[in-house]
């Protein structure tokens, strides 16, 4: 799964739940830049890093042996979770995997190499593995 290798502070503070600035629309990673078709996200999520990578796996084993995977989006932000059965106060709990906060409009994924209607199903599975809506774009 995909962690970052090291980081500056071990544990993040959870955030707001202000839903409005989390709806705004992404304004960086917008565009197909590396590919000819990409997945862009249409609503806002947290996407974990083991779910990154089956949809990763499920895109990479769709697309065929000629297909470029490229991800455009990287795990880097901390969750923790206390274990099983523990009472409530006694501290922030252990750091259980990394996500990546999504918001709409960024493309999660490219592939190239692969004729568009393989191309296109390839990415509509990968886009199943994930936990937001999201809609298959060409390259302007």
């Amino acid at each position: 799964m995909l962690a970052p290798k090291k980081a500056k502070f071990r544990k993040w503070q959870s955030g707001r739940k202000n839903v409005a600035s989390l709806q705004k629309p992404e304004t960086r990673g917008v565009t197909v830049a590396f590919g000819s078709f990409g997945l862009k996200a249409m609503t806002q999520s947290r996407v974990t890093s083991n779910q990154l990578e089956a949809a990763r796996r499920a895109l990479s084993r769709a697309g065929g042996k000629s297909a470029k995977v490229w991800t455009r989006v990287f795990p880097d932000r901390p969750f923790t979770q206390k274990a099983a059965e523990v009472g409530m106060g006694s501290g922030k709990g252990d750091v259980a995997g990394y996500v990546v906060e999504v918001r709409p409009g960024r493309v999660i994924f490219e592939i190239d190499g692969a004729p568009e209607e393989m191309a296109r199903e390839a990415l509509r599975k990968a886009g199943t593995k994930l936990p937001l809506k999201v809609r298959v774009v060409a390259r302007e």
